[in-house]
C-alpha cells in the first residue's frame, strides 16, 4: 500500500491547482430532485463549468455528515467556501446529495413530531438507499457508468457502506475524516459520552437524541474552535466562510426561524451509527472495497482517529492514505495555508483518471 502521509504533494501541484482556480471559469448551478418509490425525494444539486466543450475528467457525488446538508457543506457562496465548485473548475461534473431528513430532501413524517421517545431516524441502510437512488440518477444525467463519491465524516461512513455493496457503480472513493470502528475507544463518542445510555452500557441513549436533533448557529462553532489551534480564529477560518455556513444550515429548514433560537433539524440515525463505530461496531468491511480509495484524515480531527483511518488503508485492496497533520475536522472550509490546499491538491489529483491509483501489496 501507498502511504500518502509520508508523501510530500509537489509544490508544483499546489501551484498548478491555484492557477487553475485563478482562472475562475463560470460555474452553472442546477437544482434537480430523484422521485423515491414511497412518494419522498431527493434533493441533487449539478454544478459544473459553464463551458460544457471542456472535458469532464469523471463524475463526483459529494456526501455531506451527520448535521449539516449537503449545499452548506459544500457550496457555500463565498470565495474558499465550495469544493464542489473547486472540483467543477479543476474539470469534474459534481453532484451534491441531501440525504431524506436534510436539506430540501423529503423529510419523515416523524421529523414534524415531537423527536423524543422515537427511535433515530436515517441509519446506515436508509442513507446507502439513498444513495443507490441519487447515483442511479447521476449516472443517467450525466451518461457514465460509473461515479467517484466523496464522503465527509459520517458521510464517509455511508458512503463506504454504499461503495460496499455496488462496488461496480464506484469508480473512485474518498472517504474524508470517517469513522469506521478501528479502536473501541473514542473521547467524545462513545463510552461514558452522552451518547451512550447510562443504564445500558453499550447501547445508544435512544431517549436524550429521539428521531432527530434541533442544532443553532452557536452550536456549530465550538468543536471547530477548539480544534484551531491560535486564539485568532478568523486568521485560520474565514469568518465569511463560516457565517456562509452557519447561514446555509439554517436556511435548509424552512421550519428553523419557528423556534428561538433558530435551529435546523437533523436526524439522530447518524449519532446512533457514530456510537457505534466509536466503540468499535463496525457496520461494512472495507476488504470489500475494489475500487481505489484516498483516505483523508486531519491531524486534528475530533470525530475520526488515527485507529480508524489506518485499518480502513490496512483492508482495502486500492487505498492510500493522506494525513493532513495540522488541519481540523473542517479542513475543506478553513483557508489554504491551514490545510486546505492540501486538502484540495490531494483530492483533485486522487480524482484525475491519469493519476495511477495505489495498489495492495
Amino acid at each position: 500500500m501507498i502511504n500518502l502521509s509520508i508523501f510530500t504533494l509537489a509544490s508544483a501541484i499546489l501551484l498548478a491547482t491555484r492557477a487553475v482556480l485563478a482562472a475562475e471559469p463560470a460555474i452553472i448551478r442546477t437544482d434537480r430532485f430523484v422521485d423515491l418509490p414511497a412518494g419522498e425525494r431527493l434533493f441533487v444539486r449539478e454544478v459544473r463549468r459553464a463551458d460544457r466543450s471542456t472535458e469532464i475528467h469523471s463524475v463526483v457525488l459529494l456526501i455531506h455528515g451527520a448535521r449539516v446538508p449537503g449545499v452548506a457543506s459544500f457550496d457555500l457562496p463565498v470565495p474558499g467556501g465550495s469544493l464542489a465548485a473547486d472540483l467543477a473548475v479543476a474539470g469534474h461534473l459534481v453532484y451534491i446529495l441531501d440525504l431524506r431528513g436534510y436539506g430540501a430532501s423529503s423529510r419523515p413524517n416523524t421529523m414534524e413530531q415531537d423527536p423524543s421517545g422515537s427511535a433515530p431516524l436515517m441509519r446506515t441502510d436508509d442513507a446507502v438507499a439513498d444513495i443507490a437512488a441519487a447515483v442511479d440518477a447521476v449516472l443517467k444525467w450525466s451518461g457514465n457508468s460509473q461515479v467517484s463519491i466523496l464522503g465527509w465524516a459520517t458521510g464517509g461512513h455511508w458512503a463506504g457502506a454504499f461503495a460496499t455493496k455496488s462496488p461496480q457503480m464506484v469508480e473512485r472513493l474518498v472517504l474524508y475524516n470517517t469513522l469506521y470502528g478501528g479502536t473501541s475507544e473514542h473521547e467524545t463518542l462513545g463510552h461514558g459520552s452522552p451518547l451512550e445510555d447510562p443504564l445500558r452500557p453499550g447501547r445508544f441513549n435512544v431517549s436524550a437524541f429521539g428521531a432527530y436533533r434541533l442544532n443553532t448557529r452557536a452550536s456549530l462553532f465550538p468543536a471547530w474552535d477548539n480544534s484551531i489551534p491560535i486564539p485568532e480564529k478568523p486568521a485560520w477560518r474565514d469568518e465569511r466562510v463560516a457565517q456562509a455556513y452557519a447561514d446555509a444550515a439554517l436556511a435548509s429548514d424552512p421550519t428553523s426561524d419557528s423556534r428561538q433560537p433558530p435551529s435546523f433539524r437533523s436526524p439522530s440515525g447518524a449519532m446512533a451509527d457514530s456510537f457505534e463505530l466509536a466503540i468499535g461496531k463496525r457496520q461494512w468491511s472495507a476488504s470489500a472495497l475494489g475500487m481505489p480509495v484516498l483516505v483523508i484524515r486531519a491531524g486534528r480531527d475530533f470525530w475520526s482517529r488515527p485507529q480508524d483511518a489506518q485499518a480502513l488503508v490496512d483492508e482495502a485492496p486500492q487505498a492510500g492514505l493522506a494525513t493532513i497533520s495540522d488541519a481540523t475536522h473542517f479542513v475543506h472550509l478553513d483557508r489554504d495555508h491551514a490545510g486546505r490546499a492540501t486538502f484540495l491538491a490531494a483530492v483533485t489529483r486522487f480524482l484525475d483518471p491519469s493519476t495511477i491509483p495505489p495498489k495492495g501489496d
